[in-house]
């Protein structure tokens, strides 16, 4: 039998140690971090230009970045209680380079950089970095891709969305923090109303029985070969900006990983109208949509939706609809752990800074 231990009553004592030594030698955040410093490295040239060369020193914009990594890594839910978190756990410490005795910056600090990290295009060139990395590590293919859309959450209430003429029912009672409103018997739409919280927010619904949200909208570009998110972008959550957005995004990721040639994109029925369609044409990829054959020869993408009717014959679009499922892990692992089911930020550009950093995170996971 063991004999009872005792506490050592000391609250204080000084104390030397490697910290490095305290961080398991298989934890995963060490190979993730070897990664992330390798891409800041190579963003040092940016770094320079963004910040002035005399003044008062900043944050090492480093550290910031790897400080809202670790907010997406381990869905810390507000900046707050990132660096509260940051303050007393050695391993987050550890991971933005700050010394165990080191003080914390503040949580507006995010807010006053984030400005510049958008301006300067410096959350873009990280994802970027990291899909470029894994172009030469051989996990990005070099002609297939999916492409899927979805709905992000906007930080706004729906008391918030209200007529754009100024009218409308005023609050039952005097509480103008949480009002009471009642929208029994008014017609409401993104054409009559505007969120006064988050203004470029939308009032949309996944499908129908779903009932609506103030949303914004989110496509992905996915790599095929290892379900890598090779081009993000936020926009307006109508299906017609969905469809817009996806030439796009495959012109970016040619540009970005120096693809040549046709490239093959999987994607749903949503995708499958003429004008979408011709557009993927002239953005050189052979589309792998579900698409009827057409009963009107004549109308507009006609000609490009039978091409796509008789491409679903081959055996490449039937690999392509299976594999295209798999972008549906990213916009999971986004939304649960990344937490781009509700975001926390208002207005698009901030939204697609959180979007590209989870992109980043998923990728470097």
């Amino acid at each position: 039998m063991a004999m009872r231990g005792q506490t050592n009553g000391q609250t204080s004592m000084l104390v030397a140690y490697n910290v490095d030594e305290r961080i398991p030698r298989d934890h995963p955040l060490r190979r993730i971090r070897a990664q992330v410093d390798a891409r800041l490295k190579e963003m040092s040239p940016r770094f320079e230009k963004a910040y002035a060369s005399q003044g008062r020193p900043s944050i090492p914009p480093e550290s910031l970045l790897k400080a809202l990594l670790l907010q997406v890594l381990y869905s810390i839910r507000s900046e707050r209680q990132l660096v509260d978190q940051i303050n007393w756990n050695v391993l987050y410490r550890w991971f933005v380079n700050l010394l165990p005795d080191d003080p914390v910056w503040d949580a507006t600090t995010f807010t006053k950089n984030r400005d510049r990290f958008a301006s300067e295009g410096l959350v873009q060139a990280f994802f970027d970095r990291v899909v470029r990395q894994a172009k030469r590590q051989g996990l990005v293919s070099s002609d297939h891709f999916s492409v899927d859309n979805t709905l992000i959450e906007a930080y706004a209430s729906m008391k918030s969305f209200k007529p754009r003429d100024g009218s409308g029912k005023p609050p039952e009672d005097d509480d103008p923090g949480n009002p009471t409103v009642d929208f029994r018997g008014e017609k409401r739409s993104n054409k009559t109303h505007q969120s006064t919280t988050d203004p470029e927010s939308m009032l949309m619904r996944k499908g129908g029985g779903k009932e609506s949200k103030l949303s914004h909208g989110a496509s992905v570009l996915m790599d095929n070969r290892t379900g890598l998110c090779v081009a993000v972008e936020v926009h307006r959550p109508t299906p017609t900006e969905s469809v817009q957005v996806a030439p796009k995004l495959v012109s970016r990721a040619r540009k970005l990983l120096k693809l040549k040639g046709y490239l093959t994109v999987g994607a749903d029925k949503e995708y499958n109208g003429g004008p979408a369609l011709m557009a993927l044409q002239r953005a050189k990829v052979m589309s792998h949509v579900p698409t009827e054959k057409p009963m009107f020869p004549d109308r507009r993408g006609a000609a490009a939706r039978l091409r796509a009717h008789r491409r679903m014959r081959t055996k490449g679009y039937a690999i392509s609809q299976r594999v295209r499922k798999r972008i549906e892990e990213i916009f999971g692992w986004g939304k649960t752990v990344g937490q781009l089911r509700k975001t926390f930020l208002r207005f698009r550009w901030r939204v697609k800074l959180q979007a590209l950093l989870t992109g980043a995170a998923w990728n470097l996971v």
